[in-house]
């Protein structure tokens, strides 16, 4: 047996409410909607909107728990996040706190270390680019120190620097360039 529609729409309503979406995809959720209010099958309607019966019910359901507006494609919710709280206000002092080399084996923290640490602290796996965003979301950017050759002589830069006599000087004002009152 079908799920019936809402009785609070009929065909001219939600031929309405098509007409004011710009969503595309929900304009033709509900002109599928609007047919099936006009007398037509769910077959014929699933054919008119290239899917299938499944889809269609689960169209219905949307239509009739919130209306026009459950049928506005959302994003979607993704894979919860591995970190809880407590593992997150660790992680925030231990990125404050900064590493003991003599313990972690590192100066600075990296990303991979933070991965290595919270492995080794929780057993939970996390790649790179999900400490990252998990970084970025608890208010930390990546810095980096600007690049320097490994083989940079310590005042091999000072001597490239200009130190000698300027060279522009404001020029004086000649008797013509001065006005004359």
């Amino acid at each position: 047996m079908a799920i019936a529609l809402r009785d609070d729409f009929d065909a001219a309503q939600v031929r309405r409410a098509a007409r004011a979406s710009k969503d595309a995809n929900q304009v033709r959720r509900l002109l599928v909607l609007a047919s099936i209010y006009d007398g037509s099958s769910r077959i014929a309607a699933a054919a008119m909107g290239g899917v299938t019966l499944q889809i269609i019910r689960d169209w219905v359901l949307k239509f009739n728990a919130v209306g026009p507006d459950g049928l506005i494609d959302r994003k979607a919710p993704g894979q919860p996040s591995r970190l809880a709280d407590r593992h997150r206000k660790l992680l925030a002092a231990m990125v404050e706190s900064g590493p003991i080399p003599a313990v972690h084996g590192v100066v600075r923290w990296r990303i991979i270390d933070l991965c290595q640490w919270v492995w080794d602290e929780f057993q939970i796996d996390v790649s790179p680019q999900t400490m990252s965003r998990e970084l970025r979301g608890m208010g930390y950017r990546k810095l980096s120190a600007r690049p320097r050759h490994h083989a940079q002589a310590a005042g091999a830069i000072e001597d490239f620097k200009k130190s000698g006599r300027r060279y522009w000087l404001r020029s004086r004002a000649s008797a013509g360039s001065i006005p004359v009152t």
